[in-house]
Protein backbone atom coordinates (compact mmCIF):
# COMPACT_ATOMS: atom_id res chain seq x y z
CA UNK A 1 0.00 0.00 0.00
CA UNK A 2 1.70 3.08 -1.42
CA UNK A 3 2.21 6.51 1.10
CA UNK A 4 0.23 9.63 -0.14
CA UNK A 5 2.44 12.40 0.22
CA UNK A 6 1.96 15.88 1.31
CA UNK A 7 4.21 18.33 2.43
CA UNK A 8 5.23 21.00 5.66
CA UNK A 9 7.54 23.25 6.58
CA UNK A 10 8.03 26.16 9.42
CA UNK A 11 8.17 29.53 8.93
CA UNK A 12 11.41 29.18 10.74
CA UNK A 13 12.47 27.45 7.50
CA UNK A 14 12.49 30.81 5.26
CA UNK A 15 15.52 32.80 7.93
CA UNK A 16 17.57 35.75 7.73
CA UNK A 17 21.30 33.23 7.56
CA UNK A 18 22.33 34.40 11.37
CA UNK A 19 24.24 31.32 13.23
CA UNK A 20 26.68 31.78 15.94
CA UNK A 21 29.50 32.49 14.07
CA UNK A 22 27.80 35.48 11.92
CA UNK A 23 25.05 37.79 11.76
CA UNK A 24 21.67 37.87 9.39
CA UNK A 25 22.73 37.92 5.71
CA UNK A 26 18.91 38.37 4.55
CA UNK A 27 16.36 40.68 5.38
CA UNK A 28 13.55 39.40 7.75
CA UNK A 29 10.42 38.18 5.70
CA UNK A 30 7.36 38.72 7.63
CA UNK A 31 4.94 35.78 8.60
CA UNK A 32 2.11 36.69 6.58
CA UNK A 33 4.12 37.12 3.41
CA UNK A 34 5.56 33.40 4.50
CA UNK A 35 2.50 32.03 4.30
CA UNK A 36 1.94 33.24 0.79
CA UNK A 37 4.30 31.34 -0.07
CA UNK A 38 3.44 27.92 0.78
CA UNK A 39 0.98 27.13 -2.02
CA UNK A 40 3.33 28.76 -4.64
CA UNK A 41 6.32 26.57 -3.95
CA UNK A 42 3.45 23.23 -3.91
CA UNK A 43 3.23 22.76 0.51
CA UNK A 44 0.25 22.69 2.34
CA UNK A 45 0.96 22.63 6.11
CA UNK A 46 2.51 25.18 8.47
CA UNK A 47 4.41 23.78 10.87
CA UNK A 48 4.01 26.35 14.35
CA UNK A 49 6.31 26.91 17.54
CA UNK A 50 3.85 28.11 19.97
CA UNK A 51 5.33 31.79 19.44
CA UNK A 52 5.17 31.66 15.73
CA UNK A 53 1.48 31.77 15.98
CA UNK A 54 1.78 33.84 19.35
CA UNK A 55 4.59 36.28 19.79
CA UNK A 56 5.42 37.31 22.77
CA UNK A 57 2.98 35.28 24.46
CA UNK A 58 4.41 35.35 27.86
CA UNK A 59 3.20 38.44 28.09
CA UNK A 60 -0.54 37.78 27.70
CA UNK A 61 -3.01 36.24 29.18
CA UNK A 62 -4.48 32.59 28.30
CA UNK A 63 -7.47 34.13 26.81
CA UNK A 64 -5.35 36.79 24.48
CA UNK A 65 -3.55 33.98 23.55
CA UNK A 66 -6.36 32.26 22.39
CA UNK A 67 -7.26 34.94 20.15
CA UNK A 68 -4.45 35.71 18.93
CA UNK A 69 -4.22 31.89 17.44
CA UNK A 70 -7.37 32.09 15.95
CA UNK A 71 -6.72 35.13 14.33
CA UNK A 72 -3.72 33.01 12.87
CA UNK A 73 -6.21 30.05 11.70
CA UNK A 74 -8.15 32.94 10.01
CA UNK A 75 -5.11 33.64 8.03
CA UNK A 76 -4.49 29.84 7.42
CA UNK A 77 -7.84 29.17 5.68
CA UNK A 78 -7.23 32.40 3.76
CA UNK A 79 -4.06 30.92 1.69
CA UNK A 80 -5.80 26.86 2.18
CA UNK A 81 -2.93 25.93 4.71
CA UNK A 82 -3.79 23.55 7.50
CA UNK A 83 -1.79 23.83 11.00
CA UNK A 84 0.39 20.62 11.04
CA UNK A 85 1.31 21.10 14.60
CA UNK A 86 2.70 23.34 17.63
CA UNK A 87 5.53 22.65 19.67
CA UNK A 88 6.09 24.74 22.61
CA UNK A 89 9.63 26.93 22.30
CA UNK A 90 10.84 25.78 25.79
CA UNK A 91 14.52 26.78 25.39
CA UNK A 92 14.78 29.95 24.65
CA UNK A 93 13.69 31.73 28.12
CA UNK A 94 15.88 32.25 30.77
CA UNK A 95 14.15 29.73 32.95
CA UNK A 96 14.97 27.18 30.77
CA UNK A 97 18.45 27.66 30.84
CA UNK A 98 19.26 24.30 32.72
CA UNK A 99 16.04 22.82 31.04
CA UNK A 100 12.56 23.16 31.25
CA UNK A 101 10.95 19.84 32.61
CA UNK A 102 13.78 18.42 33.94
CA UNK A 103 15.23 21.91 35.36
CA UNK A 104 16.66 21.60 39.48
CA UNK A 105 14.23 24.75 39.80
CA UNK A 106 11.09 23.25 40.95
CA UNK A 107 9.53 27.40 39.66
CA UNK A 108 11.05 26.67 36.25
CA UNK A 109 9.47 22.90 35.74
CA UNK A 110 6.15 24.73 36.67
CA UNK A 111 6.75 27.52 33.93
CA UNK A 112 7.43 24.75 31.32
CA UNK A 113 4.48 23.12 32.15
CA UNK A 114 2.02 26.09 32.12
CA UNK A 115 3.56 27.25 28.71
CA UNK A 116 3.10 23.47 27.43
CA UNK A 117 -0.46 24.11 28.15
CA UNK A 118 -0.92 27.20 26.14
CA UNK A 119 0.40 25.68 23.40
CA UNK A 120 -2.07 23.35 23.21
CA UNK A 121 -4.48 25.78 23.47
CA UNK A 122 -2.97 27.61 20.24
CA UNK A 123 -2.78 24.74 18.88
CA UNK A 124 -6.69 23.98 19.64
CA UNK A 125 -7.26 27.31 18.05
CA UNK A 126 -5.07 26.52 14.80
CA UNK A 127 -6.99 23.51 14.56
CA UNK A 128 -4.56 21.05 15.23
CA UNK A 129 -4.34 18.05 17.56
CA UNK A 130 -0.83 17.36 16.67
CA UNK A 131 2.11 18.60 20.00
CA UNK A 132 5.70 17.91 18.81
CA UNK A 133 7.80 17.60 21.96
CA UNK A 134 11.86 18.54 21.19
CA UNK A 135 13.29 18.26 24.44
CA UNK A 136 15.90 20.79 23.87
CA UNK A 137 17.09 21.13 26.75
CA UNK A 138 16.05 18.21 28.90
CA UNK A 139 19.68 16.69 29.18
CA UNK A 140 22.71 17.70 31.03
CA UNK A 141 26.33 19.51 30.76
CA UNK A 142 28.18 17.16 33.73
CA UNK A 143 26.38 13.68 34.75
CA UNK A 144 26.94 15.16 38.14
CA UNK A 145 24.31 18.02 37.78
CA UNK A 146 21.29 15.90 37.61
CA UNK A 147 19.90 12.57 38.09
CA UNK A 148 19.04 10.75 34.96
CA UNK A 149 16.68 8.21 36.80
CA UNK A 150 14.80 11.74 38.29
CA UNK A 151 15.23 13.84 34.63
CA UNK A 152 13.57 10.54 32.68
CA UNK A 153 10.96 10.64 35.69
CA UNK A 154 10.20 14.55 35.40
CA UNK A 155 10.01 14.51 31.67
CA UNK A 156 6.92 11.41 32.15
CA UNK A 157 5.27 13.56 34.24
CA UNK A 158 5.10 16.59 31.79
CA UNK A 159 3.59 14.32 29.39
CA UNK A 160 1.12 13.01 31.55
CA UNK A 161 0.61 16.94 32.59
CA UNK A 162 -0.34 17.60 28.64
CA UNK A 163 -2.24 14.17 28.26
CA UNK A 164 -4.44 15.00 30.99
CA UNK A 165 -5.10 18.62 30.25
CA UNK A 166 -6.40 17.70 26.86
CA UNK A 167 -8.14 14.33 26.08
CA UNK A 168 -7.49 15.09 22.44
CA UNK A 169 -3.99 16.07 21.62
CA UNK A 170 -1.43 13.83 20.16
CA UNK A 171 2.08 13.78 21.56
CA UNK A 172 4.92 13.60 19.22
CA UNK A 173 8.04 13.27 20.88
CA UNK A 174 11.24 14.38 18.65
CA UNK A 175 14.45 12.81 20.02
CA UNK A 176 17.89 14.28 19.73
CA UNK A 177 21.22 13.11 21.43
CA UNK A 178 22.96 16.53 21.65
CA UNK A 179 22.60 20.07 21.03
CA UNK A 180 22.38 22.15 22.81
CA UNK A 181 23.14 20.41 25.80
CA UNK A 182 26.16 17.96 25.75
CA UNK A 183 23.70 15.02 25.74
CA UNK A 184 20.05 14.87 25.71
CA UNK A 185 17.88 12.46 27.90
CA UNK A 186 16.02 11.04 25.28
CA UNK A 187 18.71 10.63 22.21
CA UNK A 188 16.96 8.18 19.95
CA UNK A 189 13.42 7.01 18.49
CA UNK A 190 13.61 4.15 20.81
CA UNK A 191 13.99 6.56 24.27
CA UNK A 192 10.79 8.44 22.78
CA UNK A 193 8.71 4.78 22.09
CA UNK A 194 9.32 3.48 25.78
CA UNK A 195 8.29 6.92 27.54
CA UNK A 196 5.13 6.73 25.57
CA UNK A 197 4.65 3.51 26.72
CA UNK A 198 5.35 4.30 30.17
CA UNK A 199 2.83 7.23 30.15
CA UNK A 200 -0.52 7.82 31.22
CA UNK A 201 -1.84 7.31 27.50
CA UNK A 202 0.51 5.62 25.34
CA UNK A 203 -2.17 5.39 22.16
CA UNK A 204 -1.68 9.06 22.32
CA UNK A 205 1.98 9.83 22.45
CA UNK A 206 4.15 9.08 19.29
CA UNK A 207 7.41 10.34 17.73
CA UNK A 208 8.45 12.82 15.29
CA UNK A 209 11.73 11.81 13.63
CA UNK A 210 14.54 14.26 12.38
CA UNK A 211 16.68 12.85 9.59
CA UNK A 212 19.76 14.76 11.18
CA UNK A 213 19.44 13.64 14.91
CA UNK A 214 19.45 10.20 13.70
CA UNK A 215 22.51 11.09 12.10
CA UNK A 216 23.86 13.01 14.56
CA UNK A 217 22.86 9.56 16.81
CA UNK A 218 25.11 7.30 14.37
CA UNK A 219 21.88 5.80 13.47
CA UNK A 220 20.50 5.54 9.67
CA UNK A 221 17.02 7.54 9.78
CA UNK A 222 15.33 4.94 7.72
CA UNK A 223 15.97 2.32 10.43
CA UNK A 224 14.03 5.04 12.76
CA UNK A 225 11.54 5.03 10.39
CA UNK A 226 11.10 1.70 10.38
CA UNK A 227 11.29 1.29 14.12
CA UNK A 228 8.61 3.87 14.71
CA UNK A 229 6.44 2.29 11.84
CA UNK A 230 6.37 -1.36 13.89
CA UNK A 231 5.01 0.31 16.00
CA UNK A 232 2.20 2.63 14.81
CA UNK A 233 3.97 5.80 16.09
CA UNK A 234 5.21 7.63 13.41
CA UNK A 235 3.24 10.35 13.63
CA UNK A 236 5.39 13.24 11.75
CA UNK A 237 8.86 13.66 9.82
CA UNK A 238 11.61 16.03 9.59
CA UNK A 239 13.41 15.59 6.40
CA UNK A 240 16.87 17.16 6.09
CA UNK A 241 20.47 16.05 5.61
CA UNK A 242 23.79 16.07 7.34
CA UNK A 243 27.22 15.84 6.87
CA UNK A 244 29.13 13.84 9.46
CA UNK A 245 28.38 14.22 12.89
CA UNK A 246 28.93 17.83 13.29
CA UNK A 247 26.22 20.44 14.41
CA UNK A 248 22.63 19.90 13.55
CA UNK A 249 23.67 21.04 9.99
CA UNK A 250 19.84 20.90 8.41
CA UNK A 251 20.96 20.56 4.76
CA UNK A 252 18.63 20.47 2.02
CA UNK A 253 17.47 16.60 1.89
CA UNK A 254 19.15 14.24 -0.48
CA UNK A 255 21.97 16.92 -0.93
CA UNK A 256 24.89 14.57 1.57
CA UNK A 257 23.89 11.28 1.16
CA UNK A 258 21.71 10.28 -2.07
CA UNK A 259 21.22 6.84 -0.74
CA UNK A 260 20.44 7.35 2.62
CA UNK A 261 17.63 10.06 1.43
CA UNK A 262 16.44 6.96 -1.09
CA UNK A 263 15.82 4.89 1.43
CA UNK A 264 14.08 6.96 3.65
CA UNK A 265 11.44 7.88 0.72
CA UNK A 266 11.38 4.28 0.16
CA UNK A 267 10.51 3.01 3.55
CA UNK A 268 7.88 5.97 4.30
CA UNK A 269 6.15 4.75 0.70
CA UNK A 270 6.38 0.89 1.57
CA UNK A 271 4.46 1.18 4.55
CA UNK A 272 1.37 3.79 3.33
CA UNK A 273 2.82 6.51 5.15
CA UNK A 274 0.19 9.85 4.77
CA UNK A 275 -2.64 7.38 4.77
CA UNK A 276 -3.82 8.72 8.06
CA UNK A 277 -3.29 12.19 7.69
CA UNK A 278 0.54 12.33 8.17
CA UNK A 279 2.35 15.16 6.38
CA UNK A 280 6.22 15.37 5.02
CA UNK A 281 7.78 17.89 7.35
CA UNK A 282 11.05 19.75 5.83
CA UNK A 283 13.10 21.17 8.66
CA UNK A 284 16.11 22.69 6.47
CA UNK A 285 18.38 25.66 5.88
CA UNK A 286 19.10 28.25 3.37
CA UNK A 287 22.79 27.91 2.69
CA UNK A 288 24.05 31.35 4.50
CA UNK A 289 25.55 32.08 1.03
CA UNK A 290 22.29 32.21 -0.55
CA UNK A 291 20.91 35.57 -1.82
CA UNK A 292 17.45 36.50 -1.17
CA UNK A 293 14.66 35.26 -1.69
CA UNK A 294 15.73 32.11 -0.15
CA UNK A 295 13.32 29.29 -0.66
CA UNK A 296 14.95 27.10 -3.20
CA UNK A 297 16.12 24.66 -0.02
CA UNK A 298 12.56 23.93 0.71
CA UNK A 299 11.32 23.25 -3.26
CA UNK A 300 14.49 21.75 -4.08
CA UNK A 301 13.67 19.01 -0.45
CA UNK A 302 10.19 18.29 -2.05
CA UNK A 303 11.51 17.87 -5.59
CA UNK A 304 14.50 15.21 -4.77
CA UNK A 305 12.08 13.29 -1.94
CA UNK A 306 9.38 12.78 -5.02
CA UNK A 307 12.02 12.04 -7.59
CA UNK A 308 13.70 9.25 -4.94
CA UNK A 309 9.94 8.15 -4.72
CA UNK A 310 9.89 7.71 -8.55
CA UNK A 311 13.12 5.86 -8.51
CA UNK A 312 11.97 3.73 -5.86
CA UNK A 313 8.29 3.07 -7.42
CA UNK A 314 10.34 2.16 -10.89
CA UNK A 315 12.29 -0.53 -9.32
CA UNK A 316 11.29 -4.55 -9.97
CA UNK A 317 10.57 -5.80 -7.07
CA UNK A 318 10.24 -9.18 -8.91
CA UNK A 319 14.13 -8.70 -9.36
CA UNK A 320 15.06 -7.60 -6.03
CA UNK A 321 13.37 -10.63 -4.67
CA UNK A 322 14.94 -13.04 -6.19
CA UNK A 323 18.14 -11.19 -5.69
CA UNK A 324 17.53 -11.39 -1.87
CA UNK A 325 16.78 -14.85 -1.89
CA UNK A 326 19.66 -15.84 -3.86
CA UNK A 327 21.44 -13.55 -1.09
CA UNK A 328 23.01 -12.17 -4.00
CA UNK A 329 22.99 -8.57 -2.42
CA UNK A 330 26.17 -7.67 -4.09
CA UNK A 331 23.96 -7.55 -7.49
CA UNK A 332 21.40 -6.02 -5.46
CA UNK A 333 23.70 -2.98 -4.80
CA UNK A 334 24.40 -2.43 -7.93
CA UNK A 335 20.69 -2.38 -8.95
CA UNK A 336 20.07 0.23 -6.62
CA UNK A 337 23.35 2.07 -7.35
CA UNK A 338 22.60 1.94 -11.14
CA UNK A 339 18.81 3.27 -10.58
CA UNK A 340 19.92 6.41 -8.62
CA UNK A 341 22.50 6.98 -11.49
CA UNK A 342 19.82 7.40 -14.05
Amino acid sequence: MRGVFRFSFGPWNIHEGADPFGPRVRESVPFNRKLALYRKLEFGAVQFHDDDAVPDMNKLSPSRIVAQAKAVKASLDRHGLAAEFVAPRLWEDPRTIDGGYTSNDPRCRRYAIERSRRAIDIANALGTELIVLWLAREGTYIREAKDSRVAAERILAAVNAMLNYDPNIRIAIEPKPNEPMDHAYIPTTGHAIALGLASADPKRVGVNIESAHAILAGLDPSDEMGFALSFGKLWTVHLNDQNGLKFDQDKTFGSVDLRRAFNQARILDAHGYGRHGEWVGLDVKAMRAQKAPATKHLSNSREIFLRLLAVSRSLSERKMQALIAARDYEELDLYIVKSLMK
